[in-house]
């Protein structure tokens, strides 16, 4: 007897001890799902965002134009302003050395920063790689003078809860400007805003690098600006520090910020529609030229989590390349693809399917 009920114990505590290995597999899966009240329109997979349906959760955290604009953040303007009249001063300034090291930088911050990091990686994990390759897309991220990660993401993930409804931080349907450079200059800042930080970024705010990086955001740039300015006097004198500066600075950040506050405005605007998606969004060949293919962006809303863009063989999209050479680097994996599905004989529309690579 004393040996059968103890078996019988051993058996017991057997079972309980599976059940809770899983649930508490389950629990884990569903913690990857950390902002469920967008993840329908953030990570879903493909054609489940349909013309005519609303957003998710109306009444959570909306930055839009009417919860947002507050008049002019002085501040934020006259570093805009500082930075256009930068970059009508860098055209005197012009040598092939400065065009160049002007266009790498913005490779590294636009492309590599914004649209392979920012965007893809963090806002919809569409990949994954080391923490060390996150971070160091991410520091090319505030290169772009757009932020800091958290704000980025959070704004981002906001954006596509409300996109073209109200709340959706930055619609042309409230306004062109208002979506281009209007809810930058006049709007609430989101870094103040921490409960909606929490909400929408809680896979950034418990990360301490990423922290850091959103407090101060500012300081990749001012080291990389304090650099070229004191490389190019020591090579050229201080004519070739200042020209340097200017374009690898001024110029190169202006021209990254209004490609990026493009997609916002123009992708939403101007262009096809693939996808019967529930906002206005396009695709823009000549955005997604400026931006890396930040420009597919139908595309893109009918599949939120793709780490391609460019689905046709002639969209060109040069931040989905430099995934794949991760990838083939061993350094990225689990790279989600949108990719057409054969069509329905009854029907017209384009669908898509996604994979995992």
């Amino acid at each position: 007897m004393p040996s059968k009920f103890l078996g019988e114990l051993i058996l017991r505590r057997f079972l309980c001890q599976r059940k809770l290995t899983e649930k508490a597999k389950q629990d884990a899966g569903e913690s990857e799902h950390l902002w469920p009240s967008i993840d329908r329109f953030v990570r879903e997979v493909p054609e489940d965002i349909r013309q005519g349906s609303q957003p998710v959760s109306p009444n959570g955290f909306q930055m839009g134009r009417a919860q947002s604009e507050s008049g002019v953040v002085w501040i934020t303007a006259i570093f805009m302003a500082i930075f256009h009249l930068g970059t009508i001063a860098a055209l005197f300034f012009f040598t092939w050395t400065n065009l160049i090291v002007a266009a790498v930088l913005y490779v590294l911050a636009v492309n590599c920063g914004i649209g392979m990091g920012y965007h893809r990686l963090l806002v919809h994990r569409g990949y994954q790689v080391p923490k060390a390759v996150e971070y160091f897309l991410s520091v090319c991220g505030t290169l772009a003078l757009e932020g800091g990660p958290i704000a980025w993401v959070a704004t981002h993930r906001i954006h596509h809860q409300h996109s073209d409804h109200p709340g959706d931080p930055h619609t042309p349907q409230e306004g062109t400007w208002w979506a281009h450079m209007g809810w930058i200059i006049t709007g609430r800042a989101l870094n103040t805003q921490t409960e909606a930080l929490a909400h929408y970024a809680p896979d950034l705010a418990k990360d301490r690098v990423q922290v850091w990086l959103s407090k101060y955001h500012w300081v990749p740039l001012t080291i990389v600006g304090i650099g070229l300015l004191l490389v190019g006097t020591l090579i050229g004198g201080i004519r070739a520090g200042v020209g340097l500066f200017l374009w690898g600075t001024f110029l190169r950040v202006t021209l990254g910020l209004h490609a990026t506050w493009l997609v916002n405005s123009a992708t939403h605007l101007h262009g096809g529609r693939r996808f019967a998606t529930r906002d206005e969004s396009r695709n823009s060949w000549w955005v997604a030229l400026l931006t890396g293919g930040e420009g597919w962006h139908n595309n893109h809303h009918a599949n939120p989590v793709s780490a391609r863009h460019g689905l046709a063989w002639y969209e060109f999209d040069p931040n989905y390349y430099g995934i794949w050479l991760l990838e083939k680097m061993k350094i990225a994996k689990n790279i989600r693809i949108a990719k057409f599905t054969r069509r329905d004989p009854d029907s017209t529309a384009s669908r898509t399917h996604m994979t995992t690579s």
